[in-house]
């Protein structure tokens, strides 16, 4: 060691010691800058950009070498063997080229290092070539310790020289030290290592370059040098504004950007923008040089999937976690390539989901499961139960008489009711059932809990019809009808299942709601029945099926006929003569009605143009029927076809048109005898508002209800009964008819009452057209010019 301070200090001259350390920072400078330049650069650019640096490292590195040399002072002669010298200078070249190419080719430490043992033992081989270059006049010894030092402790520093490069920016600051020191560590050790004896017997060779002739070479190579360490600043100066322009622009565009952006060198954030920093909670300086593992736990930003968005939490400053998809990109920011994660809020489309998964799984009016939920929730309990062997049941609830709250009270007090019996459905249930609304009145429970489903059935029954809705004061009477199938004694399939328990409802229905049933096999064929009625009557109406059978109303008084009641059948070719009541009420639930009232009132039009012109004819008017808008239309077109006058048709309707839409029913009726249309109540006495009726509407007659006449004149009741409604009808200027005579004693009393026209068995039965108009012979009043009577069988009293 003392042998190398000795040696700087005595035999060097230690101006051009300093030259030589100007020349190797400068010349090592300048070629790390061209360097960093070639790398930012693309194209034929990069390689003339990545000779340059490589032809300036080797360049540096001899000319650092061959200055140091022409400071050493032996006091002897002293040349430089010219093919060495350039051999030299191409060792360096080449050596330091090949060691730049591989820390270039790949960012791995491993191949750092052995880039910086390839650039150590390049500057080693060169320095000993220099020196082999280096004639003295005598003999030179070499010190083996020496030189190996050097050669390792150079090779060592160029190699963590080299490898720091690859470290972070403050790091990265100690790769031109350590590389400098690597170069003066061999230089003086190898020279510290020579040993001169003079020789005056060794003449120098007479090719030999004196030092006049090599200094302007070192000089020249000094001053290119220098000129590429302006370049390499300048070059440096430039990139580095532009980096800045350029992170300026990409901060002042994502500021803009409502996603959350991070600038991020591996896991380190070197920017964010304020959406990111809001997202956070924080500063979005202070996220500088912090981590993204600490900002997205469980996030490892280079296994992330490029273009491809993740799910993942971000913790805030507060410490409460935010729901984030996190995208990837890789951008060039400057001349680096830095990694762009976009963090997208998700709070919002969670909870926008939410409401979406609670729109589409829930009655948006009661809150309660709707149709596509509960079937859903029944596949799954089907499925669950079935393996298990366990029983549980669907209820269907259905409502009594809500259409006329609808009607009356309007629809948003029937919304209300809805909703409350929604919740009173929620109370009666157990808390492991299941409630649904399945949409208008219709609600159905799955009872999960096993056991029999009846009890639960007979206590909803009885809970709606016993507690009235309290709805601003008024008080809505409802009740329901409950359909009830289980599993798997009633069918395992969830389709099965709710089938089954309609039709139980169904059959609830038909036996006067208010009720619950348990399915039975039986409704299958009920139900299959039905639709066999359905198809048939449809059926039925285009062919011709239909026929119209008349019953004949005779005067208490006179007792000749004064009009006579159209009433339908149904001639079906394999079961015969089907009675209206086994198709009249599939034909208002089938829409069917409406064809069926208009041809009954054409055909009854067209027959009775044929009758006395004194005879009328009553036609019965469904409930649905009078509900088409067009109503009053009709009858006008029946009676101008037929050529029927409109004083001889009389329109029958019972006090359930009248319990819907009392504007547009007055309406109605109103437009029905400005046509000249007789309207008549039928079944008077059944209702519980028939006086108010009577005060209200425009009617010309009334017909006694026959189940007050079964009981005369024995019942005195309804004896009072009848007697009251003849002088009602007198004094309001009506007409009535009594219903139902099918004895004498029955005929006497109603004659001697007052009423004005009986009607019953007594009389007649109902009769086929033809039979209706022999009918009319026997009482004398066929019509002259219509075919002659064909007599059929005329009813004769009992």
């Amino acid at each position: 060691m003392l042998n190398v301070f000795h040696c700087i200090q005595h035999d060097h001259d230690g101006r051009l010691l300093l030259a030589a350390a100007l020349v190797c920072v400068v010349g090592v400078s300048a070629s790390f800058a061209i360097g960093t330049h070639a790398h930012r650069s693309i194209g034929r650019a990069k390689q003339v950009w990545s000779a340059i640096s490589v032809l300036s490292a080797g360049c540096t590195a001899w000319a650092t070498h061959f200055v140091a040399l022409l400071a050493f002072k032996p006091a002897l002669p002293s040349g430089y063997d010219p093919i060495l010298t350039a051999v030299s200078l191409m060792v360096a070249i080449i050596g330091l080229g090949a060691g730049v190419l591989l820390s270039l080719r790949s960012q791995a430490m491993s191949q750092r290092f052995l880039a910086g043992a390839v650039i150590g033992l390049s500057v080693a081989a060169l320095h000993y070539l220099g020196q082999s270059a280096y004639l003295v006049q005598g003999r030179v010894n070499w010190d083996p310790l020496l030189v190996t030092v050097s050669v390792i402790a150079g090779t060592g520093l160029s190699m963590l020289g080299i490898a720091s490069r690859g470290l972070k920016r403050g790091k990265r600051a100690l790769a031109a030290p350590l590389l400098l020191l690597s170069i003066a560590v061999l230089h003086f050790c190898g020279m510290a290592a020579m040993t001169i004896h003079y020789d005056a017997a060794i003449a120098l060779p007479p090719g030999a370059l004196s030092q006049q002739v090599v200094t302007p070479v070192v000089a020249g190579i000094c001053t290119s040098l220098l000129v590429v360490a302006i370049l390499g600043l300048w070059f440096d100066v430039a990139a580095r504004r532009r980096l800045r322009r350029d992170q300026q622009r990409l901060r002042e565009l994502a500021d803009v950007a409502l996603e959350g952006l991070l600038l991020c060198r591996g896991d380190e954030i070197t920017a964010a923008n304020s959406s990111a920093a809001m997202l956070a909670g924080r500063d979005a300086t202070s996220m500088t040089g912090s981590f993204v593992s600490a900002l997205l736990p469980g996030v490892d930003v280079p296994s992330l999937p490029e273009r491809e968005e993740r799910e993942a939490e971000l913790v805030g400053a507060d410490g409460r976690t935010v729901p984030v998809r996190v995208l990837r990109r890789e951008v060039t920011v400057g001349h680096r390539r830095q990694t762009v994660l976009a963090l997208r809020d998700q709070r919002e489309r969670l909870r926008t989901e939410e409401r979406m998964r609670t729109l589409a799984f829930s009655d948006p009016l009661t809150g309660l499961l709707n149709r596509t939920r509960f079937y859903d929730l029944l596949a799954v309990h089907a499925e669950s139960r079935r393996e298990a062997d366990r029983c549980f049941s669907v209820l269907m609830v259905d409502l009594d008489r809500f259409k006329p709250v609808n009607d009356t009270f309007g629809h948003a007090t029937g919304d209300l009711v809805l909703r409350m019996v929604g919740d009173r459905l929620l109370a009666l249930a157990r808390a492991d059932d299941l409630v649904a609304r399945l949409g208008g009145d219709e609600f159905a429970i799955l009872q999960l809990s096993g056991g029999t489903a009846e009890p639960l059935a007979g206590r909803i029954v009885e809970e709606l019809a016993r507690r009235p809705f309290l709805v601003e004061g008024q008080a809505i009477m409802v009740g329901a009808s409950v359909g009830v199938a289980t599993a798997p004694r009633d069918g395992s399939d969830p389709a099965d299942l709710l089938h089954n328990a309609d039709l139980a409802l169904y059959a609830a229905k038909a036996d006067g709601k208010g009720r619950f049933r348990l399915y039975d096999p039986a409704l299958d064929e009920r139900l299959r029945e039905r639709r066999r009625l359905e198809a048939g009557l449809r059926r039925a109406l285009a062919l011709g099926e239909l026929e119209l059978h008349y019953q004949p109303l005779v005067s208490s008084v006179t007792g000749r006929v004064t009009s006579a009641e159209a009433l339908v059948r149904w001639r079906d070719p394999e079961r015969g003569l089907i009675p209206p009541a086994d198709f009249i009420g599939i034909a208002e639930e089938t829409g069917l009605i409406g064809g069926i009232g208009e041809w009954v009132v054409r055909t009854a039009c067209a027959e009775a143009v044929c009758w006395p012109e004194h005879i009328a004819v009553a036609v019965n008017l469904s409930p649905v029927q009078f509900r088409e808008p067009d109503l009053a239309d009709t009858i006008r077109m029946a009676l101008a076809d037929a050529g029927l006058p409109a004083h001889r048709l009389e329109l029958e309707i019972t006090e359930g048109v009248l319990l819907t839409d009392e504007h547009r029913t007055l309406s109605t009726l109103n437009a029905l005898r400005a046509a000249g249309v007789r309207i008549s109540m039928d079944d008077f006495g059944t209702g519980y508002s028939s006086l108010s009726y009577l005060r209200r509407f425009p009617f010309d007659k009334i017909k006694i209800d026959q189940s007050f006449v079964r009981q005369l004149p024995r019942d005195e009741e309804s004896a009072a009964i009848i007697r009251a409604i003849i002088t009602m009808g007198r004094c309001l200027g009506m007409t009535t008819t009594v219903e139902g005579v099918e004895t004498s004693d029955q005929l006497t009393f109603s004659r001697q009452e007052g009423c004005d026209s009986v009607q019953g068995f007594l009389i007649s039965r109902p009769l086929v057209s033809a039979d209706f108009r022999a009918f009319l012979a026997s009482d004398d009043a066929e019509a002259p010019g219509c075919a002659g009577p064909r007599q059929g069988e005329l009813a004769t009293a009992a």
